[in-house]
């Protein structure tokens, strides 16, 4: 009788742990048919912005956007240290998902209430996260669309001239995808770092906010902030994902990390378009 207590125990804990697990990438939903991933565009009381990468922490998985967009001033109120925002557990709707996702992590809101006083952070730290609700996590793919990747966290401080690529989906665009893969360069940095000032043929518009940076190998390096009229009318100003994440462990989130894609990543832009 022990034995078998013993044994339906050992079976009852292997499978809550199981349950436990965290995803990986065979229990991702294939990446041709997921309506989930890198790139949908996501809407937060209505204000559209494009999602950049799939992160994970434990068993939640969240899809990053900008933390301007879940703002509540005007546009010029960017920095990140006096500006409003709408409070952690706000909905926000995701495209492909059944249920409306969570607010759950906002650097904005996190700076205010840990009294950051670094300039370079509160003008730049532009990351938030969108806690996908259970029901549709099976939906997910962490794979960015038309390049594939990311590889894994990079970053382009003193890289300037490297070849950037990204993928947007401004309401803007009528849904014509062909116009979402964009490939530029590294004009700028700034911000100590903090940020990067990047020129692509067709630049980010409104409604691209959030969109994920890539570099050449593929590796996550970025979050679209801002549009630039200097040094460069056209340019985008791209806070640095490296840090961003960094910034998100010490406020919160220490175990979070990318989700790497399924997909292999191809630095291609005309097959990027094509396929598109």
């Amino acid at each position: 009788m022990r034995k078998g207590k013993l044994g339906v125990l050992a079976i009852a804990m292997a499978l809550i742990a199981t349950a436990l697990v965290p995803a990986t990438a065979s229990a991702w939903a294939p990446a041709k048919t997921a309506p989930v991933h890198p790139g949908v565009q996501v809407f937060t009381e209505g204000a559209q912005c494009t999602s950049n990468f799939v992160f994970q922490e434990g068993t939640s998985v969240y899809l990053g956007q900008a933390a301007h967009c879940s703002g509540t001033g005007g546009q010029t109120e960017t920095d990140g240290c006096t500006s409003g925002s709408l409070p952690i557990g706000t909905a926000v709707e995701v495209t492909g998902a059944g249920k409306p996702g969570t607010l759950a992590y906002n650097s904005w809101l996190a700076m205010q209430a840990g009294g950051e006083k670094n300039a370079d952070t509160c003008a730049y730290n532009d990351l938030a996260l969108i806690r996908i609700d259970p029901a549709d996590v099976g939906k997910v793919n962490p794979s960015v669309p038309a390049f594939g990747g990311p590889t894994g966290v990079g970053s382009v401080v003193g890289d300037l001239g490297s070849t950037v690529y990204s993928y947007g989906n401004s309401e803007l665009r009528g849904g014509i995808t062909k116009l979402s893969p964009k490939q530029g360069i590294v004009i700028q940095n700034e911000g100590n770092g903090w940020s990067h000032i990047v020129a692509t043929l067709t630049p980010g518009v409104p409604g691209d906010s959030g969109s994920g940076f890539l570099d050449e190998s593929g590796a996550a390096i970025g979050v679209l902030s801002t549009l630039q009229i200097a040094p460069l009318a056209g340019s985008n100003g791209v806070g640095d994902l490296a840090k961003e994440l960094a910034y998100a462990r010490a406020h919160g989130f220490p175990n979070l990390q990318l989700v790497p894609g399924t997909e292999k990543f191809k630095a291609n832009l005309l097959e990027a378009i094509l396929g598109a």
